[in-house]
Protein backbone atom coordinates (compact mmCIF):
# COMPACT_ATOMS: atom_id res chain seq x y z
CA UNK A 1 0.00 0.00 0.00
CA UNK A 2 1.34 3.02 -0.84
CA UNK A 3 1.74 6.29 1.40
CA UNK A 4 -1.07 8.11 0.24
CA UNK A 5 -2.92 5.49 0.68
CA UNK A 6 -2.25 5.53 4.12
CA UNK A 7 -3.36 9.13 4.54
CA UNK A 8 -6.67 9.72 2.67
CA UNK A 9 -6.67 13.28 3.59
CA UNK A 10 -2.88 13.87 2.26
CA UNK A 11 -4.52 12.04 -0.64
CA UNK A 12 -7.09 14.78 -1.23
CA UNK A 13 -4.91 17.44 -0.26
CA UNK A 14 -2.43 16.53 -2.89
CA UNK A 15 -5.48 16.65 -5.48
CA UNK A 16 -7.26 13.24 -5.88
CA UNK A 17 -10.74 13.36 -7.17
CA UNK A 18 -13.17 14.69 -5.54
CA UNK A 19 -16.97 14.67 -5.37
CA UNK A 20 -18.42 16.58 -8.32
CA UNK A 21 -20.17 19.83 -6.63
CA UNK A 22 -21.27 21.51 -9.51
CA UNK A 23 -21.51 21.60 -13.54
CA UNK A 24 -18.12 23.27 -13.97
CA UNK A 25 -16.48 20.55 -12.13
CA UNK A 26 -18.33 17.87 -14.37
CA UNK A 27 -16.91 20.12 -17.30
CA UNK A 28 -13.57 19.09 -16.18
CA UNK A 29 -14.12 15.57 -14.98
CA UNK A 30 -15.85 15.03 -18.27
CA UNK A 31 -13.29 16.48 -20.54
CA UNK A 32 -10.13 14.42 -18.70
CA UNK A 33 -12.31 11.04 -19.09
CA UNK A 34 -12.61 11.88 -22.70
CA UNK A 35 -8.74 12.04 -22.81
CA UNK A 36 -8.00 9.28 -21.22
CA UNK A 37 -10.63 7.17 -23.00
CA UNK A 38 -9.54 8.14 -26.57
CA UNK A 39 -5.90 6.44 -26.00
CA UNK A 40 -5.47 3.31 -27.59
CA UNK A 41 -3.91 1.42 -24.64
CA UNK A 42 -4.55 3.34 -21.56
CA UNK A 43 -2.04 2.28 -18.69
CA UNK A 44 -3.34 0.18 -15.61
CA UNK A 45 -3.44 3.58 -13.76
CA UNK A 46 -5.07 5.28 -16.44
CA UNK A 47 -7.56 2.60 -16.37
CA UNK A 48 -8.37 3.09 -13.06
CA UNK A 49 -8.39 6.50 -13.28
CA UNK A 50 -11.58 6.12 -16.26
CA UNK A 51 -13.15 4.20 -13.59
CA UNK A 52 -12.74 6.26 -10.57
CA UNK A 53 -13.75 9.19 -12.79
CA UNK A 54 -16.66 7.46 -14.52
CA UNK A 55 -17.99 6.70 -11.14
CA UNK A 56 -17.69 10.18 -9.84
CA UNK A 57 -19.50 11.69 -13.51
CA UNK A 58 -22.11 8.97 -13.47
CA UNK A 59 -22.96 9.75 -9.22
CA UNK A 60 -23.22 13.08 -10.54
CA UNK A 61 -25.64 12.85 -13.23
CA UNK A 62 -27.77 10.30 -11.76
CA UNK A 63 -28.69 13.02 -9.19
CA UNK A 64 -28.17 16.48 -11.12
CA UNK A 65 -29.65 15.72 -14.72
CA UNK A 66 -32.58 15.66 -16.02
CA UNK A 67 -33.35 14.05 -19.20
CA UNK A 68 -35.30 16.01 -22.00
CA UNK A 69 -38.43 15.00 -22.71
CA UNK A 70 -38.38 12.94 -26.29
CA UNK A 71 -40.82 10.20 -27.53
CA UNK A 72 -39.96 6.87 -27.98
CA UNK A 73 -39.89 7.33 -31.48
CA UNK A 74 -37.13 10.27 -31.50
CA UNK A 75 -35.27 7.83 -29.43
CA UNK A 76 -35.36 4.66 -32.05
CA UNK A 77 -34.37 7.23 -35.11
CA UNK A 78 -31.46 8.88 -32.76
CA UNK A 79 -29.97 5.25 -31.90
CA UNK A 80 -31.25 4.22 -35.92
CA UNK A 81 -28.79 7.29 -36.82
CA UNK A 82 -26.34 6.30 -34.73
CA UNK A 83 -25.88 2.56 -35.76
CA UNK A 84 -26.17 3.74 -39.28
CA UNK A 85 -29.24 1.63 -39.52
CA UNK A 86 -32.40 1.71 -41.89
CA UNK A 87 -36.22 0.33 -40.93
CA UNK A 88 -35.51 -3.10 -42.07
CA UNK A 89 -33.03 -3.34 -39.94
CA UNK A 90 -35.63 -3.57 -37.13
CA UNK A 91 -37.41 -6.14 -38.32
CA UNK A 92 -35.65 -8.95 -36.15
CA UNK A 93 -36.94 -6.82 -33.07
CA UNK A 94 -40.55 -5.50 -34.42
CA UNK A 95 -41.64 -7.70 -36.35
CA UNK A 96 -42.67 -5.83 -39.92
CA UNK A 97 -41.52 -3.25 -42.07
CA UNK A 98 -44.58 -1.99 -41.99
CA UNK A 99 -45.03 -1.68 -38.22
CA UNK A 100 -41.50 -0.06 -37.80
CA UNK A 101 -42.50 3.04 -39.83
CA UNK A 102 -46.21 3.31 -38.03
CA UNK A 103 -43.93 3.47 -34.92
CA UNK A 104 -41.33 5.96 -36.21
CA UNK A 105 -44.70 7.61 -37.66
CA UNK A 106 -46.01 7.93 -34.35
CA UNK A 107 -49.33 5.81 -35.28
CA UNK A 108 -48.38 3.08 -33.49
CA UNK A 109 -46.72 2.84 -29.67
CA UNK A 110 -43.50 0.29 -28.87
CA UNK A 111 -44.81 -2.53 -26.60
CA UNK A 112 -43.05 -3.75 -23.92
CA UNK A 113 -41.51 -6.49 -25.74
CA UNK A 114 -40.15 -4.30 -28.20
CA UNK A 115 -38.46 -2.16 -25.93
CA UNK A 116 -36.73 -4.92 -24.13
CA UNK A 117 -35.69 -6.25 -27.60
CA UNK A 118 -34.24 -3.01 -28.75
CA UNK A 119 -32.58 -2.36 -25.45
CA UNK A 120 -30.72 -5.60 -25.72
CA UNK A 121 -29.98 -4.60 -29.26
CA UNK A 122 -28.90 -1.02 -28.58
CA UNK A 123 -27.22 -1.82 -24.98
CA UNK A 124 -29.69 0.71 -23.50
CA UNK A 125 -31.76 0.90 -20.34
CA UNK A 126 -35.59 -0.55 -21.77
CA UNK A 127 -36.44 2.49 -19.92
CA UNK A 128 -35.27 4.99 -22.36
CA UNK A 129 -37.80 3.80 -24.51
CA UNK A 130 -40.98 5.31 -22.25
CA UNK A 131 -41.14 8.57 -23.05
CA UNK A 132 -43.98 11.44 -22.34
CA UNK A 133 -42.61 11.96 -18.69
CA UNK A 134 -39.95 13.34 -17.15
CA UNK A 135 -36.76 11.07 -16.45
CA UNK A 136 -33.93 11.55 -13.91
CA UNK A 137 -30.75 10.38 -15.46
CA UNK A 138 -29.96 7.11 -14.89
Amino acid sequence: MSKLADNPVEMVKQGAPRVIRNDEELEEYTEALFRLTAKNKPTHVEQETIDLLTLLVTSYESRHRVLPQVSPADVLRFLMDQNHLSQRDLIPEIGSDSLVSRILSGERNLTIPHMHALAARFGVPASVFLGGRERRAA
